[in-house]
C-alpha cells in the first residue's frame, strides 16, 4: 500500500467488527501483521509523479490530470492503479512467485498506462521529490483534510510528502518463523540496517521547490520531519511481533472518522488511550495502521519504503532486483546480514529514521565512505545471487551497469539531478558556453 493512497481504507491487519479492547488489539496486531513461511512471493509499488510532456517545469492543470486518469480507468491492468493526494500514480503490483513475474507484470502495465499518457501530453517522471513546483493537492476527500490537518502540526513536510513525493516500495514475505537468514527476525533487522544502504545508493530527490536542500533523499528528510510516532520505526532489541503491537497501540491517532461532514483529527490521543476512553472497531484499528509510515512496515508482509523513486523506464527494477535478491537468496542474506551488521553501531539508541546513521544515508548519500564500502559489498552479493533466483541477463545487466555507473563512483541519481542544476545554471550566468 502506498503512504496516502486512496486504497489507504481498505483492509491491512483486521476486519470489520464490534468495538476492541487492549488485549484484543495487541493480539490481532501479532496475530496478523507477521504471516511467517517460507519466503515464496515478492511484490513492488511504484510511485511517479506526472510531468507535460514537452515542457517538464510546467505545472499539470487538475483538469489535465483528472482527464488523464479517467482514461486510465479503462485500460486492463494487472496491477491496482491509485491517485496520490498531489496526484502522483501509484502501481501497485499484485504478489508474484518470483522477482521475474514481478518485473514482467509491472513493465506491460507501466507500458500501457504511458501510451494513454502519451496520448494526453503527459509523462511519468521517475524522481523522489517534485523539484520544481510546491505541493498542491489533487485529491479532495475528508481523509486527506484530516491527514493535511494533522501533519500540518508538525510542519510543512506533511504537505510535502503527500503530494511530491515518489517511491519504490519493495513487499517481500516475512520469512520463517524459524532463525536463520531468512527467519522472520533475521529480515526484520535486516530490513531496518539495509535501509540507509538503500536510501545512499538509490537517494534521487536532492531539489525542492527548484533549490537543492544539501540533502541526497530530500524525500526520506520530509519522512524525518513528519516525526517518530507517526513516520518512525519501533526498537529493533525486541521481539518484532510485541514490539510492533506496542507501537501501534501508543501511535498517535491521526483522525475519527465520521460517515457525514468533516473527520475528527484528535490531539494526543494514542490508540491505547482510544480503547481505554472509547469504543474503536477493527475498522478503525485497521485505518489506524494504515497511517502508521514507518520505513519498514509489516502488513503480513513486509513493505520496505525507503527507496525513493528511480528516473528511466526501467530504473525501479534494479532495487526490487537488489532487494529481492539480498533477502530470498539465503546465501546473499547472509551475507548481506554480515556486510551491514558493522552499520548499527552507528545508529544510536533511536530507531530508524530519527537516528545518525539513517539521517547520514539520506543527508551524504555514499560519499559516506563506510556506506559505499557496504554498498559495494551489497550489490555485488546482490548479482551473485540474481542468477540462482531467476533473474534475466537483462535485469543482472542493469544492476551490474547501475553498481560500476554509480555505487562504485560514490554517487546515485541524485548527483546526476544536482550535476545538470549546476550546468544549466552555469549556462544562465554565462558560464559554461563554449569561446
Amino acid at each position: 500500500m502506498s503512504d496516502t493512497s486512496s486504497s489507504a481504507s481498505g483492509s491491512d491487519c483486521t476486519e470489520t467488527r464490534t468495538a476492541l479492547t487492549e488485549a484484543e488489539v495487541e493480539a490481532l496486531v501479532k496475530g496478523i501483521c507477521f504471516k511467517t513461511g517460507p519466503p515464496r512471493t515478492v511484490g513492488v509499488e511504484v510511485e511517479w509523479l506526472l510531468h507535460e510532456l514537452r515542457s517538464p517545469r510546467l505545472p499539470v492543470t487538475p483538469e489535465r490530470l483528472a482527464a488523464a486518469y479517467e482514461a486510465l480507468r479503462t485500460v486492463p491492468l494487472s496491477s491496482a492503479l491509485t491517485v496520490e493526494p498531489g496526484g502522483q500514480l501509484e502501481l501497485s503490483s499484485p504478489p508474484a512467485a518470483s522477482l521475474m513475474e514481478c518485473v514482467t507484470t509491472v513493465s506491460a502495465d507501466l507500458d500501457a498506462v504511458r501510451a494513454v499518457l502519451r496520448e494526453a501530453g503527459l509523462v511519468l517522471a521517475g524522481l523522489g521529490t517534485e523539484p520544481w513546483h510546491p505541493p498542491r493537492r489533487f485529491l479532495r476527500e475528508p481523509r486527506y483534510d484530516a491527514m493535511e490537518a494533522c501533519l500540518d502540526r508538525a510542519g510543512p513536510a506533511g504537505r510535502a510528502m503527500m503530494c511530491t513525493s515518489a517511491s519504490v516500495q519493495v513487499c517481500l514475505d516475512a520469512g520463517h518463523e524459524e532463525p536463520g537468514p531468512l527467519g522472520h527476525g533475521r529480515r526484520w533487522w535486516l530490513a531496518h540496517t539495509l535501509g540507509p544502504v538503500l536510501i545512499a545508493a538509490f537517494a534521487n530527490s536532492p531539489l525542492l521547490g527548484g533549490v537543492p536542500t544539501g540533502w541526497r533523499s530530500s524525500r526520506q528528510l520530509l519522512w524525518t520531519e513528519i516525526g517518530a510516532g507517526r513516520a518512525g520505526a519501533p526498537a529493533l532489541d525486541r521481539e518484532p511481533r510485541a514490539e510492533w503491537a506496542r507501537h501501534v497501540l501508543d501511535a498517535p491517532v491521526m483522525c475519527v472518522r465520521r460517515d457525514d461532514g468533516p473527520w475528527d483529527v484528535p490531539e494526543d490521543l494514542t490508540f491505547r488511550e482510544w480503547t481505554r476512553s472509547g469504543a474503536p472497531t477493527r475498522a478503525d484499528l485497521d485505518y489506524h495502521v494504515s497511517t502508521l509510515f514507518p520505513p519498514v512496515r509489516p502488513r503480513g508482509h513486509l513493505e520496505l519504503r525507503m527507496i525513493d523513486a528511480q528516473p528511466g523506464e526501467d530504473g525501479w527494477i534494479v532495487p526490487l532486483a537488489v532487494t529481492t535478491a539480498l533477502f530470498d537468496d539465503p546465501e546473499a542474506a547472509e551475507s548481506a546480514y554480515r556486510a551491514v551488521k558493522p552499520l548499527a553501531e552507528r545508529s544510536g539508541p533511536l530507531p530508524a529514521p530519527h537516528n545518525p546513521l539513517w539521517n547520514e544515508a539520506a543527508r551524504t548519500g555514499l560519499a559516506d565512505p563506510e556506506l559505499r564500502e557496504t554498498a559495494v559489498a551489497c550489490f555485488t552479493t546482490a548479482l551473485e545471487a540474481l542468477p540462482r533466483i531467476g533473474a534475466t541477463p537483462e535485469v543482472t545487466d542493469a544492476v551490474a551497469e547501475y553498481l560500476e555507473r554509480y555505487v562504485r563512483e560514490g554517487r546515485s541519481p541524485a548527483d546526476d539531478q544536482l550535476d545538470r542544476l549546476c550546468g544549466a545554471e552555469g549556462r544562465t550566468h554565462g558560464k559554461d558556453i563554449p569561446t
